[in-house]
C-alpha cells in the first residue's frame, strides 16, 4: 500500500510537490486522498490568472490601437512601434484564447477599455480618445486590422 502523504501540509511547505504529489493520486484514481480545500484553490487562481492575463493583453492591443489612431503628434515616430506591439499583443492573445475566455472579454470589454483609456489619457496628456470603446472585440483581434 502507497505511503499516505498528509497533502494540507506540504502544500504550505512545497507548492510544487504538493502539485506533483496531487497529479500522481488524480491519475491513480485516488480521489479520497486529495487536499480537495487547497485543489479547489489552485484550480480557482488558474481561472484568474487565464483570466487576468487576457484582461492584459487586450487592454495593450487597445492602448496602442488608441495611439496609432489619434495621438497624431507621435505618429511619425512611434507608428512602426505601435504597430509592431499590436501584432505582437493579438498574436499572444490568439495563442492563449479558449471561447470562455473569448465571452469573457467580450463581457469586460468596456471596464478594459475604460482602463486602457486611463492609461492612454495619461500618457500622452490629451484628452482626445473616444469615452466608449470604439472597438469590437471582433476588430480588436483582427491581425490584419488597423486604424486608418
Amino acid at each position: 500500500m502507497p505511503t499516505r502523504i498528509d497533502l494540507k501540509n506540504l502544500y504550505e511547505t512545497d507548492d510544487h510537490l504538493w502539485l506533483e504529489e496531487t497529479i500522481k493520486l488524480l491519475n491513480a484514481n485516488r480521489l479520497d486522498e486529495l487536499d480537495v480545500e487547497n485543489l479547489i484553490e489552485e484550480l480557482e487562481y488558474l481561472g484568474r490568472k487565464d483570466k487576468n492575463q487576457a484582461e492584459s493583453l487586450l487592454e495593450q492591443v487597445i492602448r496602442h490601437l488608441l495611439l496609432l489612431q489619434y495621438w497624431s503628434e507621435e505618429s511619425e515616430n512611434n507608428a512602426a512601434h505601435w504597430e509592431a506591439e499590436i501584432e505582437s499583443f493579438r498574436t499572444q492573445l490568439r495563442r492563449h484564447l479558449t471561447t470562455n475566455l473569448r465571452q469573457h472579454l467580450e463581457q469586460e470589454l468596456n471596464v478594459i477599455y475604460q482602463d486602457a483609456l486611463r492609461y492612454v489619457t495619461k500618457k500622452t496628456r490629451l484628452n482626445i480618445f473616444p469615452v466608449t470603446c470604439p472597438y469590437t472585440l471582433e476588430q480588436l483581434l483582427d491581425e490584419n486590422r488597423l486604424p486608418c
